[in-house]
């Protein structure tokens, strides 16, 4: 799995995560958990993952959808 976001903004993953979905790829959001734990401020960042093979394709289509400020280098 690579990481291709990292946010605090729930709907941007949000976004992010249904446009992967509609292509068939595959995500993950780590540490979600952990920001229910820490009561919703907005300390810890919640991880956008995506199956390593189609990371590439999946920043294609992140940066189509204009998120491409959201992707990590």
């Amino acid at each position: 799995m690579k990481e291709l976001i990292r946010t605090n903004d729930a709907v941007i993953l949000s976004f992010a995560e249904s446009l992967l979905k509609d292509a068939g790829i595959l995500t993950m959001v780590a540490d979600q958990s952990m920001s229910v734990l820490e009561g919703s401020l907005g300390l810890l960042p919640r991880r956008l993952l995506v199956e390593g093979d189609r990371a590439e394709e999946a920043r294609l289509i992140l940066q189509d959808a204009g998120l491409d400020a959201e992707l990590l280098a």
